[in-house]
């Protein structure tokens, strides 16, 4: 459809239909972004539904826009469903609005999804700034190899007798087991005169005495929590009960990447790029102060330059894309604290 509204072209049914939903996506911009389109044209263009909140990804926008001509950017924030891209001349964005407007496309989870494209003169978004991780965190990548990788997922039998005492049914969203205590959910907690037989597994050991001894952690673990989580699963933001672990937390991530937020109290919350085969070290301030957790969701927002591997995501929307999740097994590891907590500077201890 030419973007001359106030030509006489009578237009049929179905360009009605699709002016109406161009004229209810600006309004929506409007009202909810405060966004403003405009009636001319311009080198930049509103993308509704094309978004990474509607489960379309860089990689499945960007080619469907290069279509229309050369893209100068194309800024994609997060957990929103709209996009803007901007052209290298308004000749390529008017033939985008034109040619793209109505087009059907189909997202990352097969379903049809309809783009409706506005001109604007330009889009801009808050960014948070650069961001630090929380302190007392480290993510450490590759620490194991993916024929370790293998041997540990293969070591967990979760068809095994219900009887065995290692052995949790599954909770809501996920299978559960438990090594050297067990881990209770309603309180983050352990029962500390109720050990569980058997110890952790020998695989474990090696792989934590290899770790101590260079340096990776500082305490040897006693209690082992192994989660498998499905796509769209995650859980809910917690803090371990100080007064039940010592100050290390330590999971390794296996299967699958996963983004983990951490949030403070303050309310500011910073998203943790978590790569296969690596090891989340939680310590200090991160450990006491911070609630981490993992949002269900069948796609992480994450960076789309490839350098970009583990540590924070940042909000910049010119390199933000979706990262479908796999099955992800973690391996948690804790030390079970013997002694009253000693962190008393902490206000939610």
């Amino acid at each position: 459809m030419d973007s001359n509204h106030q030509s006489n072209y009578k237009l049929s049914k179905t360009e009605k239909k699709l002016l109406r939903k161009q004229i209810k996506a600006r309004h929506t911009l409007l009202r909810h972004e405060g966004i403003e389109t405009v009636s001319y044209a311009t080198q930049s263009l509103i993308v509704a539904n094309g978004g990474l909140g509607n489960q379309v990804s860089r990689n499945q926008l960007l080619p469907v826009l290069e279509k229309c001509g050369l893209v100068d950017a194309l800024l994609m924030p997060p957990n929103k469903p709209y996009s803007c891209v901007r052209y290298k001349t308004v000749e390529e964005s008017k033939k985008a609005y034109d040619t793209l407007n109505g087009k059907e496309i189909v997202d990352d989870l097969g379903q049809k999804i309809i783009l409706y494209l506005n001109f604007v003169e330009k889009a801009q978004w808050k960014e948070l700034g650069l961001q630090a991780l929380p302190p007392g965190l480290k993510v450490i990548e590759e620490i194991i190899s993916s024929e370790d990788e293998k041997m540990l997922l293969e070591s967990v039998n979760w068809t095994e007798d219900t009887e065995n005492q290692n052995f949790q049914k599954s909770l809501k969203h996920r299978r559960v087991k438990h090594f050297g205590y067990e881990f209770h959910y309603e309180n983050n907690n352990v029962d500390k005169d109720k050990p569980l037989p058997g110890g952790l597994p020998d695989i474990c050991e090696s792989i934590l005495e290899k770790w101590l001894k260079e340096g990776f952690i500082k305490h040897k673990p006693n209690q082992l929590t192994i989660n498998q989580y499905e796509p769209g699963h995650g859980i809910p933001a917690h803090i371990d009960t100080h007064s039940a672990f010592e100050d290390e937390i330590i999971s390794l991530s296996l299967g699958s990447e996963i983004v983990m937020d951490f949030k403070h109290p303050d309310g500011m919350t910073v998203p943790v790029m978590l790569p296969c085969r690596s090891l989340l070290v939680i310590t200090g301030e991160s450990r006491y102060l911070w609630t981490h957790g993992i949002t269900p969701r069948k796609f992480d927002t994450v960076q789309a330059s490839k350098g970009h591997k583990s540590g924070i995501i940042t909000s910049d929307v010119e390199d933000l894309t979706l990262n479908k999740r796999g099955i992800r097994t973690s391996f948690t590891f804790r030390k079970v604290r013997q002694t009253p907590c000693n962190c008393s500077k902490y206000i939610i201890c």
